[in-house]
């Protein structure tokens, strides 16, 4: 079940729908339930700030729930109170800052997400036109693909030591016109190859820099 139909709740549903899954889709305003009734399994215009309208809609069935409202806090937080009266024990709840957040686990969110931040985050990252796109796992660590550095151009892992030299691992490579190739020590890194590298964040942003 995914509760708020905003960008955020809109794009978790619509995923969630293409993997196969049967999402019931439930906002306050008619005109987007309008939109996502042909997209969507089940979408119902409701406040579902109030238990009953949850039991109503047979909440309980649903193996999880998205709270995606993120203008509205008191909904939102109401929302997740509800959700954990009625015993549900999987509950994600988007956060609009960390006062929100703590707020939104007392209450009885089991997942809080910040997907401003973490996609402003991002973005600030791939502006480093070497960097090409990165996840961070909020913990220091995080995955990039970013252009070869040109130090290990033409040389095998086994010869680059990218994770003695540089404390990141090569994952994967990528070229041109080829399927994705997992890495191993003999794997010999071409011009204009992309690499998929793990690590914590300031070794891949000082690896992705290197010329």
């Amino acid at each position: 079940m995914v509760i708020g139909l905003g960008r955020f709740g809109g794009a978790v549903a619509h995923t969630l729908e293409r993997m196969g899954h049967e999402v019931l889709g439930a906002d306050t305003d008619a005109q987007i339930v309008q939109e996502f009734a042909p997209s969507l399994t089940k979408v119902v215009e409701a406040d579902c700030t109030e238990t009953a309208t949850l039991e109503r809609l047979g909440v309980a069935d649903f193996e999880a729930a998205v709270v995606a409202i993120g203008t509205d806090i008191e909904a939102s937080v109401l929302t997740v109170l509800a959700l954990s009266d009625l015993g549900l024990t999987n509950i994600w709840a988007k956060a609009t800052n960390e006062k929100h957040a703590r707020i939104l686990e007392r209450t009885g969110a089991h997942h809080v997400v910040f997907p401003e931040q973490r996609m402003g985050e991002r973005v600030a990252h791939i502006l480093n036109e070497r960097l090409l796109d990165f996840i961070s796992f909020g913990d220091e660590f995080a995955i990039a693909r970013l252009a070869a550095p040109e130090i290990i151009v033409g040389l095998p892992l086994v010869t680059s030591e990218c994770r003695k030299k540089f404390n990141v691992t090569v994952v994967g490579v990528k070229r041109e016109g080829e399927d994705f190739i997992h890495a191993v020590p003999d794997t010999i890194i071409f011009p204009n190859d992309e690499l998929v590298v793990s690590g914590r964040i300031n070794d891949i942003e000082a690896f992705s820099a290197i010329q």
